[in-house]
């Protein structure tokens, strides 16, 4: 039985012994999968409604509450996850919140073979709203406009226990990929519509870092919780984005209380 990898280097020699998986080939298919998924996306009808949607949803939330929607008017910037961010993820869902190890997670290894289609955020976008209930708006009017454009779309309200708060959205999208051997397959992608507030955003920039490095450590069951220890990074960094989040709650209840005014 091979030994669980602690790292992301061990878990690049696990994917080679135990699944013969050639990294540099992987990685030179990804960038190609990923270039034409990005391309098909942006090129599709449902991306340019989106966008010319988004004019006319901050016009709407404007009538509704007296305030823009929007931190600017902008349009969508579709970014592609790069391979190494790809392969972390997947040594989170194969190795590190595997409960199954040493068998399989729950739907089977995510390997070179099929993780294009079961990592949901090759091809993302990210929707900066000013107010807190401007996410649930915005993310009600995104799931109506692509099921209004025959595609399946699905809203998940994140609520962490690190104090990370945002909607995301997963969009149906089908596209044309290349195979290893250079013919070619139809999948469904999804494509991750995240939708934040203006403050959590800024938080997210700040301690990004900070999560990444996090998420690819595994720590011991024994050490004490992060809630006890107030000396700890975690401790700092996970409730201030839980006061932020109530605080921001708060404004929009003082916000809905007054007269509703066009700014």
């Amino acid at each position: 039985m091979a030994e669980r990898p602690k790292s992301v280097d061990e878990y690049k020699r696990w994917l080679r012994d135990e699944h013969n998986a050639t990294l540099k080939r992987a990685e030179s298919h990804y960038d190609s999968v990923v270039r034409k998924i990005h391309a098909d996306v942006l090129a599709s009808d449902a991306w340019t409604a989106l966008n010319d949607n988004l004019v006319t949803m901050n016009q709407r939330y404007l009538v509704k509450t007296g305030y823009p929607l929007f931190v600017t008017q902008n349009g969508l910037r579709l970014y592609r996850k790069s391979f190494d961010s790809f392969l972390v993820k997947t040594f989170r869902k194969n190795v590190l919140n595997n409960a199954e190890w040493p068998d399989p997670p729950p739907n089977g290894w995510l390997l070179p073979e099929n993780w294009f289609t079961r990592i949901n955020d090759i091809v993302r976008t990210l929707l900066v709203v000013k107010y807190l209930d401007g996410v649930t708006f915005a993310a009600a009017e995104i799931v109506q406009l692509f099921e209004s454009n025959q595609r399946d779309c699905e809203a998940h309200f994140e609520a962490r226990t690190e104090g990370y708060y945002a909607a995301h959205l997963y969009a149906s999208f089908p596209v044309t990929i290349p195979r290893v051997d250079w013919d070619t397959q139809g999948v469904i992608v999804p494509l991750e519509l995240q939708i934040t507030t203006q403050v959590q955003e800024v938080i997210r920039r700040l301690l990004h870092a900070y999560y990444e490095e996090r998420r690819v450590t595994i720590t011991s069951e024994e050490s004490e919780s992060w809630q006890w220890d107030y000396k700890s990074p975690e401790f700092s960094a996970n409730y201030l984005g839980h006061v932020l989040h109530y605080v921001e709650g708060m404004i929009v209840e003082i916000r809905d209380r007054q007269e509703p005014q066009i700014r």
